[in-house]
């Protein structure tokens, strides 16, 4: 799981700003921590672009559950569904931390992309690296322990495989928004993380959260939950 983990990083990330700021077809905003970007069910007009922070992606059920779909950050695209005929949002974004985004209009995507052909292959390239992360998370789903999963999300976060450091910084992230995503409960995921910190696997300082690269042994261990 690693070394594939680490490949598909590689090519996880997408710049549209090269082909599109030159025209000013994209608008820079900003939000705020917690601030919501779109809610689930308005109009899929617009794709945005991480240029820094983290973005939380949520769905809610007709019965009023949420789910957590992901946690996005810098070099990642969302809200691109529109381009697809998708005519309203599948789910919500929220800014975990203070987000500045590149807003790009769903018209002014689609031009670009018939226009200008290299930001069409880098763009596909880009959606097929990410369809092979959403493969990796079903399979980590249902075939490994709670806290594998757990330390794969944090390697993800930490973008492993793109930092050259020994380890990364991780912005804020509660332990109720890891449950979810890890698909378990807080009290598992505090006990994870404890664990996690007193094997030097990951430490706290005052940026928040500092994942080591030493953590990769925890998809290597074979242990059950």
């Amino acid at each position: 799981m690693g070394p594939k983990m680490e490949k598909a990083n590689k090519n996880y990330a997408l710049d549209p700003r090269k082909f599109l700021a030159i025209r000013e077809e994209g608008e820079v905003v900003r939000f705020p921590k917690k601030q919501r970007i779109f809610t689930q069910g308005e109009a899929s007009d617009a794709v945005f672009y991480i240029q820094e922070g983290m973005v939380r992606l949520t769905i809610v059920s007709k019965i009023g559950r949420e789910a957590t779909l992901g946690i996005l950050s810098g070099g990642e695209l969302f809200g691109e569904g529109g381009l697809a005929g998708q005519s309203s949002r599948f789910a919500s974004a929220t800014a975990v931390t203070d987000c500045e985004l590149l807003r790009i209009g769903k018209n002014a995507m689609m031009l670009a992309l018939h226009r200008e052909h290299a930001f069409s292959d880098m763009f596909v390239l880009y959606l097929l690296a990410r369809n092979i992360r959403h493969e990796e998370d079903l399979v980590d789903l249902l075939f490994n322990s709670s806290e594998r999963r757990l330390a794969r999300i944090l390697l993800l976060l930490a973008h492993f495989g793109q930092e050259c450091g020994s380890d990364v910084a991780v912005p804020k992230i509660s332990q109720e928004t890891l449950a979810e995503m890890v698909g378990t409960t807080r009290s598992r995921v505090n006990l994870f993380m404890n664990r996690f910190r007193k094997l030097g696997l990951i430490d706290y300082d005052g940026s928040g959260l500092r994942v080591h690269r030493s953590l990769i042994n925890i998809l290597l261990n074979n242990d059950d939950d």
